[in-house]
């Protein structure tokens, strides 16, 4: 066998590989908003994680691959393993997005935006940033590294939310006489099962994103990269746990699992250009912001039933910058100006569209309705039939 034909079917193999721990995020991302949110609106949950991974899918094979990457060529692996790897992307964004208006979005019309994001904003922001870019000398040229996405995904991701929160709204009864009614967790074994399922499809977000494996020293790239990426994760549940006991008294696992998330989507940005010891404070600054963040939006009245905000949007800033700060051949104008272009765009473009959908299907369901629940509502088939609602 040709040496370049064994790197090519070991590149593919990687990339099939990273792309199914990727997909292993889809159950993370269902069974973490499954967990946070009232056992009322858990079908309802499960169902928009499941048409999401399936409409944003479709959308991008049959528009948005091409917008954001020119054309299928690839000479270092198999175009089909390509397209499966990038594909396995699209859905995240919506995700972030969906966990931040549960239980008290309709179905039909964040299914619409999905079809819009896969097919159109998320593809553009790739083009400018991972793809083709083919709009070069427009505002949207930019020179920023960002290896995995913490600005191309979960910072696009984490604005459409903030257009979607402003448009839609509060879940009804969440703030009250100027107060902040506290609505728990309906099942915290399903939040850790989805954080560490999000953790594990992390290695294949990260790890895969280099691209190749098939030599020495892209073997040892990958390896170095998702050691990075595990270390942020573990700092980030570290130091929110800590935070949360001198503040509280308590460890909230909720908190410490989104403390976790937060420093993954930190390091996402350059986990193959650090040393062993950056992602550590990285992760750690992640987790601390999660924990600052989330009562923040709070007393802003954004509504956020699962911490995407703090999260995604806002380690997804601090983790692209954060390159500038700790990687010297990286400037950090580059990032801080790839940072602000996906800003307005993706934010801007993501409220009109929303807001022109939600001129012909409401996005918020009814007050009525969220009292109820959305599982009735909007799926007919309650996730724990024998429980009594929680209003």
């Amino acid at each position: 066998m040709l040496e370049a034909d064994f790197k090519y079917i070991i590149d593919t193999f990687f990339a099939l590989f990273a792309m199914v721990l990727i997909i292993f995020m889809v159950p993370g991302f269902a069974m973490l908003e499954a967990g946070l949110v009232r056992t009322k609106n858990v079908t309802s949950v499960l169902t928009i994680n499941v048409m999401i991974y399936a409409v944003a899918s479709l959308a991008f094979l049959l528009i948005g691959y091409d917008l954001a990457f020119g054309s299928w060529e690839n000479d270092s692996m198999s175009i089909w393993a390509a397209f499966l790897f990038q594909m396995a992307f699209v859905g995240k964004t919506i995700n972030i997005m969906s966990g931040g208006v549960s239980e008290r979005v309709r179905i039909i019309p964040l299914a619409i935006f999905a079809v819009i994001m896969g097919a159109v904003i998320y593809p553009v922001v790739v083009n400018v940033s991972w793809g083709a870019d083919m709009i070069a000398g427009t505002f949207l040229d930019i020179d920023m590294y960002d290896l995995a996405g913490s600005t191309v995904i979960h910072s696009t991701g984490g604005w459409a939310l903030l257009a979607a929160i402003l448009i839609i709204g509060s879940r009804k009864g969440r703030y009250v006489q100027g107060g902040i009614r506290v609505i728990p967790a309906s099942n915290i074994p399903l939040v850790v099962l989805g954080a560490f399922l999000l953790w594990i499809g992390w290695f294949g977000f990260n790890g895969g994103s280099v691209g190749s494996i098939s030599s020495v020293e892209n073997a040892d790239a990958v390896a170095k990269t998702i050691l990075n990426t595990n270390t942020a994760g573990l700092a980030g549940a570290i130091i929110a746990g800590i935070i949360m006991y001198i503040r509280y008294k308590l460890f909230d696992i909720t908190m410490i699992l989104n403390g976790a998330l937060g420093g993954l989507v930190a390091v996402t940005a350059g986990p193959d250009l650090y040393d062993l010891h950056t992602p550590i404070l990285i992760g750690a600054v992640g987790g601390a912001l999660v924990v600052f963040a989330v009562p923040l939006f709070d007393k802003l009245r954004l509504d956020d039933p699962v911490g995407a905000l703090s999260v995604h949007l806002v380690n997804g800033i601090w983790g692209t910058l954060a390159v500038g700060i700790f990687v010297d051949s990286v400037s950090f104008i580059s990032q801080l100006k790839g940072v602000a272009v996906v800003a307005v765009f993706a934010f801007s473009v993501s409220f009109v569209i929303i807001y022109v959908i939600n001129k012909f299907v409401r996005f918020r369901a009814d007050d009525d309705e969220q009292v109820e629940g959305m599982d009735v509502n909007e799926c007919g088939v309650e996730a724990y039939p024998e429980f009594k609602r929680a209003i």
